[in-house]
């Protein structure tokens, strides 16, 4: 099964590159049955750029989790801080196999009424 998430530019960027091997999310999808996320790169692109597989995810106490993947956490400390304020768990995502898609595509291949999700959204 996929997933699709809202990612910003810089972020996919980093991810199509290497540099950032990490997804980090403050909740995860529920289904264990997901097995790729679909890259959705938010605007000023607004398209579905690629995908990539999941490698394996890692939960715990934000702090944890950053010492396990700060070294490709594609992201600094002060941003990752700032995003799990207040939050117990943290999610990482490890970036597994990425697929770059010839060309981007519209919601609108997925699907109709398909929106870009504020969190996830199963396809």
């Amino acid at each position: 099964m996929k997933v699709l998430l809202s990612i910003k530019p810089e972020f996919v960027e980093k991810i199509l590159s290497g540099e950032k091997k990490y997804e980090f999310r403050k909740k995860l999808f529920k289904r264990q049955s997901v097995k790729t996320i679909v890259i959705y790169a938010t605007m000023p692109i607004g398209k579905v750029v690629g995908e990539f597989d999941i490698d394996h995810v890692i939960s715990d106490e934000p702090n944890l989790v950053w010492e396990k993947t700060k070294k490709y956490a594609g992201v600094s400390k002060s941003f990752y801080d700032e995003y799990f304020e207040e939050k117990s768990l943290a999610f990482a995502i490890a970036v597994g196999k990425v697929t770059l898609y010839d060309e981007p595509k519209s919601l609108n291949y997925f699907g109709k009424n398909i929106v870009a999700p504020q969190s996830y959204r199963y396809l």
